[in-house]
């Protein structure tokens, strides 16, 4: 061996001699104990490293606020007005004034004609329903005789105001009533009474209109009537006799008919016509305590007078009644 690679290969061996040797193969534990520092060498490093520098992290992608579209502002309708319902108003009575006396007595002469039933009376109806039915031919014939003759209708408040207070009356008056309130009055007289320029007062049962009882004017009807010029006056609130009520009942029947007709019609009634004529001192006290300005009573006469307001007299009309009768009953005098 040359000199040369004799001094380079005992160079080697005092190398290795001065290191130590290498570890074989069977040492595996000496292995895993050197592995040990460079992991600490490592969590040194990252330890000591910026944090950006110690982990470069995938960005996650910040999700960008896809702008949720606004809705546009729908319009909202506006709300139909309904149109309001207008109410009907009430019929508001209308006051008529009282007629203060004057202090003078009068007395005047005026015929007031006393129907019931405008029609020809059923078959088999009683003697009364009989006696009170006049028909409409008939009545007519007493509206074409009463014009021809000059007679001019009035009313009572008319002759109220005459009697208490000398207000004028025509040279030939005349005043048309009817009780009861039978509905062949609106069916047959009221036509009748228009066409020959006739006006008339109506005496009613307020109760039967009330229950809309058949056979008898409805207040419908008698608004039509009031309307139109006729007079709506009381007969009662049921037809009694009115001597016998107590004066609770009459109290009852007196303001109770009233308080309907002024209630219905607009116009409070002023006159009273007894049921069947019957009456007393009493009775016309409870009329005349409550405004009434008079009582009609079924007495024959034609005569009036400012002292008996309550005791006014009428002339009885029956089926028999022809115009020769009629003219006599125009000149009748007591």
């Amino acid at each position: 061996m040359p000199l040369s690679i004799l001094a380079v290969s005992l160079a080697c061996g005092l190398l290795l001699a001065a290191c130590g040797a290498a570890p074989g193969p069977t040492e595996p534990a000496a292995g895993r104990a050197a592995t040990a520092p460079a992991a600490e060498v490592n969590a040194e490093l990252t330890a000591t490293l910026p944090p950006a520098a110690a982990a470069t992290s995938t960005a996650t992608p910040t999700a960008v606020a896809t702008p949720t579209p606004t809705a546009s502002p729908t319009a909202t309708p506006s709300a139909t007005t309904t149109p309001t319902a207008t109410p009907t108003p009430t019929p508001t009575a209308s006051p008529t004034p009282w007629p203060t006396p004057d202090g003078v007595t009068r007395q005047a002469r005026v015929p007031i004609l006393m129907y019931h039933y405008l029609s020809d009376p059923p078959a088999g109806a009683d003697r009364y329903r009989r006696d009170l039915s006049v028909s409409p031919a008939q009545f007519e014939q007493h509206l074409a005789y009463l014009q021809a003759q000059g007679y001019q209708p009035i009313t009572l408040y008319d002759l109220l105001y005459h009697l208490t207070q000398g207000a004028p009356l025509p040279e030939k008056p005349v005043i048309l009533t009817f009780d009861d309130g039978y509905s062949d009055n609106y069916d047959n007289a009221f036509p009748l009474l228009q066409q020959y320029g006739f006006t008339a007062a109506f005496f009613v049962i307020t109760e039967v209109a009330n229950q809309g009882e058949a056979g008898y004017m409805s207040w419908d009807q008698l608004r039509a009537m009031h309307a139109a010029g006729m007079d709506i006056e009381c007969h009662a609130r049921v037809h009694e006799y009115l001597p016998e009520n107590d004066d609770a009942r009459l109290v009852w029947q007196v303001l109770g008919c009233r308080e309907a007709i002024e209630s219905e019609i607009g116009q409070r009634p002023r006159f009273v016509a007894y049921p069947s004529g019957h009456f007393d001192d009493r009775v016309s006290a409870f009329f005349a305590s409550d405004n009434y300005w008079g009582g009609i009573t079924t007495q024959q006469g034609s005569l009036h007078s400012s002292d008996a307001l309550f005791e006014i007299k009428r002339l009885r009309i029956r089926r028999t009644t022809t115009v020769k009768e009629l003219a006599e009953l125009l000149a009748f005098e007591e």
